[in-house]
């Protein structure tokens, strides 16, 4: 396949947007702390025999490291789950994607950066943008899913701080990716027999965990590709574009319609997160 540089982010924006969408209906049969764990252990299972076939050793001196950006990374995820199966799923997502928001705030508060003007206007217009999605959901009574979809993206932004901490460190991404996706299969174990074990699934239920397992891991593959092959600016721009496939999924396949408020706040999140990009 010919290079699709900063291309392979609009791959990757539409296998998380798949992602959601079949994690979201997966959610009305199952609960969402089961569908989370099939997420990360169908992806494990692909990703196992792949790093085996390229020789590639699993062995980190970073344990903590893992640790840390492995339990904050599965709680953002079983955040945005549980908001997928109780918002829009348009709504949930682009909550979520306020993950460059709250990257930018962990650099301050965390490492005591200095962050330009531009960025400090990025970050008020994302917070703007925030209070107009999470409006329309208090009217409709659904502010606990939408504190969880904010809880995602806040969960979201410093896994990926951490995430740059590894890649200080020296780690490799593959490494990084599969230490994630095991620790956060075995919290979701844990979890799952908690709570009174698996449901038996059905044909439909095991099509759509699939489809949740292997969107997921293939939009993660175009990510690390993106972002190796392309300009970087672009790559954090193009990454919105899961917001717009999610919000037209969930248009012409659920009929959801969104308040003009919560459009709005889409646009204003998009805007805040491109420009907080470019820092």
């Amino acid at each position: 396949m010919s290079r699709l540089g900063s291309g392979w982010m609009v791959v990757a924006a539409l296998c998380f947007a798949l992602m959601s969408l079949f994690a979201a209906q997966g959610s009305s049969t199952l609960p969402a702390f089961e569908v989370l764990f099939y997420r990360t252990f169908i992806g494990l299972l692909v990703l196992l025999p792949l790093m085996w076939r390229r020789g590639e050793s699993l062995r980190s001196p970073h344990w903590g490291a893992h640790a840390r950006r492995s339990l904050i990374g599965y709680l953002s995820m079983a955040m945005l789950f549980y908001a997928l199966s109780r918002l829009p799923l348009a709504a949930a997502v682009t909550l979520n994607y306020t993950s460059s928001l709250s990257f930018a705030l962990c650099c301050v508060l965390l490492r005591r950066e200095r962050l330009p003007p531009a960025v400090w206007f990025a970050l008020s217009l994302g917070f703007v943008g925030i209070a107009c999605m999470l409006r329309p959901t208090f009217d409709a009574g659904q502010w606990f899913a939408g504190l969880m979809g904010l809880g995602s993206g806040l969960g979201a932004g410093l896994a990926l701080f951490h995430v740059r901490e590894l890649g200080e460190l020296g780690e490799r991404p593959s490494v990084t990716v599969f230490w994630l996706f095991f620790l956060s299969s075995l919290f979701g174990l844990l979890v799952v027999l908690f709570n009174g074990g698996f449901h038996v699934l059905n044909g439909m239920q095991l099509a759509q965990m699939l489809a949740v397992g292997l969107m997921g891991l293939a939009g993660q593959l175009a990510m690390t590709r993106a972002y190796k092959e392309g300009r970087k600016f672009v790559v954090s721009s193009l990454a919105y574009l899961t917001v717009a496939f999610s919000a037209l999924m969930g248009l012409f396949l659920h009929q959801q319609q969104l308040p003009l408020l919560s459009w709005l706040g889409m646009t204003l999140i998009i805007g805040s997160g491109i420009l907080a990009a470019r820092r």
